[in-house]
């Protein structure tokens, strides 16, 4: 789980309401410069002292962790020696290779390493990130907003273990939140039984380009209904006349809806470079992936019928060529020409109906 941590160091006149919001959120830490601003926290949420260049006051009570700057405060290690009821990290602005040098060390020895990147390029987080693989502390990176802090999730796949925004208005921790936890937003997948294949004549179908290369057992949930969707697999498996393009999912047709991130659904034919799917695997894993484009073109269409244990009528329209694929039970690959009434799929069913993409509780019937 990423662990999120507002900083209200500089929140003046809203301070009170984003700490409501933080509580209410669930963060995983509230960063203040001052002890008092920490008094009215809850023990649900861990109250991080870090005094910026100011020096360490003598009660450092209710703080739980005490970030400092080694060359003002001192090294962590001889801070919690003194004060052991306390934890200690450290603190590194990160702006040429002695600092980033420095940001590595923390990252391997040091309990809390808080990181701040002055250049853009996440290049230096990268390095961070590789030099502190199999240790046990915990790196949290300073970003500048949500949009910052999806990207630093998702470094080098396994991202930063948390990051520290400060909020410039009331509603960025619910953002900040949402964010962490869309990474972890695995589904339940269902072994759908196909009862019927047939032709459906001429049709647009939609091919999804990704910026990312897909798995062996991916790919993305496509459906004519938004209440059961079959699991698509990319192009990653070799076929006879073609070469491999594991960036890709050879989805449907245009009408078809698919899941993209943060539980939306968008007809296939809405998305364009820049969308976020969901890339999905045969155990239920997900995560959200780029489009770099879409291409959509006139083929021969095939209606795939299909039924869960529970009886909800799952179809799909693909186009009718055999390095179409579709993924089954334990990550089987099937093409989709091959398909006959009796065999599994994979798949998954959202329990709301849809209205524009959105989850909603409401009567609707699809046919």
């Amino acid at each position: 789980m990423k662990l999120c941590w507002l900083d209200i160091r500089d929140a003046d006149g809203a301070k009170e309401a984003i700490i409501e919001e933080a509580v209410h959120q669930r963060v995983d830490a509230i960063v203040a410069a001052d002890p008092a601003d920490l008094e009215a926290i809850p023990p649900t949420v861990k109250k991080v002292l870090f005094p910026r260049d100011e020096p360490l006051p003598e009660k450092l009570e209710p703080a739980d962790l005490v970030i400092v700057t080694p060359a003002r405060h001192g090294e962590p290690a001889e801070l919690a020696h003194r004060h052991p009821d306390v934890e200690w990290g450290r603190y590194v602005e990160i702006t040429d290779p002695d600092s980033l040098d420095e940001a590595c060390r923390a990252a391997r020895f040091d309990r809390w390493s808080v990181l701040y990147f002055r250049d853009p390029t996440k290049i230096p987080l990268e390095i961070v990130l590789a030099a502190a693989a199999g240790a046990d502390g915990s790196v949290i990176t300073q970003v500048a907003d949500v949009e910052e802090a999806q990207i630093v999730f998702g470094v080098l796949e396994h991202g930063s273990d948390g990051v520290m925004l400060a909020p410039r208005a009331v509603g960025e921790a619910t953002g900040l939140k949402a964010a962490a936890l869309s990474r972890h937003a695995d589904l339940q997948l269902a072994e759908l039984e196909i009862t019927a294949i047939r032709r459906a004549g001429m049709g647009e179908r939609v091919c999804v380009d990704t910026c990312t290369q897909f798995r062996l057992d991916e790919g993305i949930l496509v459906g004519s209904y938004s209440h059961g969707m079959i699991l698509a697999c990319s192009e990653t498996h070799p076929l006879p006349y073609m070469p491999t393009r594991p960036f890709r999912v050879n989805a449907g047709a245009l009408h078809s809806y698919t899941l993209s991130d943060q539980g939306r659904t968008n007809y296939l034919s809405e998305l364009g470079a820049g969308a976020r799917v969901l890339a999905v695997d045969s155990t239920g894993r997900t995560r959200p992936v780029t489009v770099g484009r879409v291409k959509i073109e006139t083929r021969p269409m095939l209606a795939i019928d299909a039924v869960s244990p529970s009886g909800v009528q799952v179809d799909l329209i693909v186009q009718d060529d055999w390095h179409v694929r579709v993924l089954g039970p334990g990550g089987t690959v099937l093409n989709v020409t091959d398909l006959v009434a009796g065999t599994k799929v994979l798949g998954h069913l959202p329990v709301e109906q849809r209205h524009v993409g959105y989850p909603i509780d409401e009567f609707c019937i699809e046919k």
